[in-house]
């Protein structure tokens, strides 16, 4: 597993530099990293790599691998980890299946129950979303280690990511190597965005367990129905790109999977709408696919992934706008509903609403056309479409 997340870690090369670049700097200054000492690389050598179109070498990643996961271990020895009944599964998987049957008591009272459950967790982590994961997370939303952990084991139970990344792994010496990280890579990236959701909006009286019933049937629903909700052009590009996968040799389900992810990531928001409106699932799924691509919100959120950065205040940009963006959209979804009955025509209850807020619409609409005339963007581009997006959500 290591030696595959390295791999994926390596897959932007220079890209990621700024990055590794800042997570360096964080270990020197909690002293947990001698830069020299570890052959590292000076900032000015990044920097001049960075210039040259060239990122860490392997060797370089393994060492922030290793002092990655050495330094969530120390962290993720905490009560509110090792004490959680959902990671106990950590600990007894550590032993032997016999040893399991014969001692399960024993086990559960381990006098290094803590360090065995950080150890495994902090493995986890840093193999499955790379050495500095937990670290982006902090600087992108302040959470805390063992909350940054939590948010992320949800994610994995809802989106049945240890499933499908063993599906993956089954591949080697059967699709090309290259092939297998890009898709971890996409995995990586889509898990990241829905950890931070959960960051951000978890209901904190729930459990692990509980957190993921509330959320499974809506994700198995609209991942069941899904052909049904989005538009026939957004459906026909994820055939496509399952299909590229399909040709390259990746399973029709993990395929589909993958391609579909970043839509079906939309689920959260739309499992709460329906739950705060009394509203079926269904209907409020609908509404919220339609309305996005009537308002091209898909489109935007390319712009927005697409768009590069050149440090780290506009990569922290980059990303509160993507989460900003899923919030307007939940937020239109809201009001839409909300002007619906149980039982209404979906496509006319969309229409009437667009048509009676025409003028931001159409504003939105000119917004949209600025950023199709044109390649690049600058940041505060995207900084005064979203105020107009907002100003429609907010609309009654």
């Amino acid at each position: 597993r290591q030696t595959e997340s390295i791999s994926v870690s390596s897959l932007l090369g220079s890209e990621q530099i700024k990055e590794y670049t800042r997570f360096i700097h964080a270990l020197e200054k909690d002293g947990k990293l001698n830069r020299e000492l570890e052959f590292l690389p000076s900032d000015d050598e990044l920097a001049d790599r960075m210039a040259k179109g060239m990122g860490l070498t392997r060797p370089e990643l393994a060492i922030l691998t290793a002092y990655g996961k050495m330094v969530l271990k120390e962290r993720l020895v905490t009560p509110e980890v090792s004490d959680n009944p959902f990671f106990q599964k950590l600990l007894t998987g550590a032993f032997p299946a016999v040893l399991q049957q014969r001692f399960g008591k024993e086990i559960s009272q381990h006098p290094l129950k803590a360090e065995i459950i950080a150890t495994k967790l902090a493995n986890m982590l840093v193999n499955e979303m790379g050495p500095n994961f937990v670290q982006r997370m902090f600087e992108e939303t302040g959470a805390s280690v063992a909350e940054v952990a939590i948010c992320y084991a949800i994610v994995r139970e809802l989106f049945d990511l240890s499933h499908n990344w063993k599906q993956l792994q089954q591949l080697d010496n059967k699709v090309s190597a290259a092939l297998q990280s890009r898709v971890l890579f996409q995995l990586r990236r889509t898990m990241r965005r829905a950890t931070r959701w959960f960051v951000r909006h978890r209901d904190k009286s729930l459990d692990i367990t509980q957190t993921v019933d509330f959320f499974k049937p809506a994700y198995e629903a609209i991942c069941r129905d899904l052909t049904q909700y989005i538009a026939e052009r957004e459906m026909q590009e994820l055939s496509e790109k399952a299909q590229e996968l399909v040709e390259q040799g990746i399973p029709e389900q993990v395929a589909s999977y993958v391609s579909r992810l970043s839509t079906v990531f939309s689920v959260m928001d739309i499992a709460q709408v329906a739950d705060a409106q009394q509203t079926p699932l269904a209907m409020v799924a609908e509404i919220y696919f339609k309305l996005g691509d009537k308002l091209e919100l898909h489109w935007f959120l390319e712009q927005i992934t697409r768009q590069p950065v050149a440090n780290h205040w506009q990569a922290l940009a980059r990303a509160s706008y993507r989460e900003e963006l899923d919030w307007q959209q939940r937020g239109l979804t809201s009001v839409v509903v909300k002007s619906c009955g149980t039982v209404c025509n979906t496509e006319d209850i969309i229409n009437n609403w667009l048509e009676q807020h025409s003028g931001l619409v159409e504003r939105w609409r000119l917004m949209l056309s600025e950023f199709k005339t044109t390649q690049s963007h600058e940041f505060a581009k995207f900084s005064v479409a979203m105020r107009e997006l907002m100003l429609l959500s907010q609309s009654v």
